[in-house]
């Protein structure tokens, strides 16, 4: 199978990498040419626009953020020139409002879209581990499914509606944000009475709050560890920027959010935008020491 590849940041080339190991003819295309070369020294053929990487069966995209996607499928003209029986998989957390808009768009030009954003780090994507959020026509789906499963351990499916796998994307992240400035706060907390910042991660890791979030950030606290950045402190502010559109759009308010939105813009305002999120404990330590 001929599959295409638009976007190898530190997620986009670990979910090409093991779509490679899949055996399939993998055409890639990035911004900048280093991860290309990387992945045409695994076997890959390098794609010398995005126009060259569309040219297959299926294709994958990990673009940034919406202006990313925006500016090579739409306003490059790139989609108008598409046609059936490709189907685009994006795997990107983009605005309920712009996949809907795609969905839309694709319909129109006769091309499946699938809405596919994905749960999980860069080492989750490197592992073949990550969880898949499915919407599109049930059909391209099943299609796509074999190679779903080389990139992901679980595929979860939710409806023909594209959109909705942004919606439940979006709903999963404000549960990680929201989780990670707590355990900031609480690192704190605990601090200000002279305890441990890692004494309270491997109580509360190994009791109440098993799972990677919690171990996985909060180590990074208890370490003030947040360089070199697995999930940028940037890319967060994106992500609630997102998550507040998308509750706007439903009259739902969400003041965590809100609180979450303004720690970040004062991670920015320092300088700790490429940091990794988990910097949100050190946003709370500075805040508390200004008090």
């Amino acid at each position: 199978m001929k599959i295409g590849f638009v976007g190898l940041g530190s997620m986009g080339q670990a979910i090409a990498i093991n779509l490679l190991k899949g055996g399939h003819e993998l055409w890639v295309w990035n911004r900048s040419s280093a991860p290309v070369q990387a992945l045409v020294d695994l076997g890959a053929k390098a794609a010398g626009n995005p126009q060259q990487a569309f040219a297959a069966d299926i294709v994958f995209s990990m673009l940034a953020d919406d202006q990313a996607l925006r500016s090579v499928l739409l306003d490059s003209g790139l989609l108008k020139t598409l046609n059936a029986p490709l189907i685009h998989v994006n795997l990107a957390t983009i605005a309920v409002a712009f996949a809907e808009e795609l969905a839309a768009l694709h319909e129109a030009q006769g091309v499946a879209y699938i809405a596919a954003p994905v749960m999980g780090r860069p080492n989750v994507a490197a592992s073949g581990q990550l969880n898949i959020l499915a919407a599109g026509p049930a059909a391209a789906i099943d299609q796509v499914q074999p190679l779903l499963d080389l990139i992901g351990r679980k595929t979860w499916r939710l409806g023909e509606k594209a959109s909705s796998a942004n919606a439940m994307k979006l709903a999963t992240n404000f549960l990680l944000v929201a989780a990670v400035e707590a355990m900031g706060e609480a690192t704190v907390l605990v601090n200000g009475y002279g305890i441990e910042s890692a004494d309270l991660i491997d109580l509360i890791s190994n009791t109440i709050f098993t799972g990677p979030v919690y171990s996985g950030y909060g180590a990074l606290m208890a370490k003030r560890t947040y360089e070199p950045a697995a999930f940028k402190a940037s890319l967060g502010l994106k992500d609630v920027n997102l998550i507040l559109a998308a509750a706007e759009k439903v009259a739902v308010p969400l003041p965590t959010a809100e609180l979450v939105r303004e720690n970040l813009l004062d991670a920015m305002a320092h300088g700790e935008g490429n940091m990794d999120l988990a910097v949100l404990a050190q946003v709370a330590e500075r805040r508390a020491k200004s008090n």
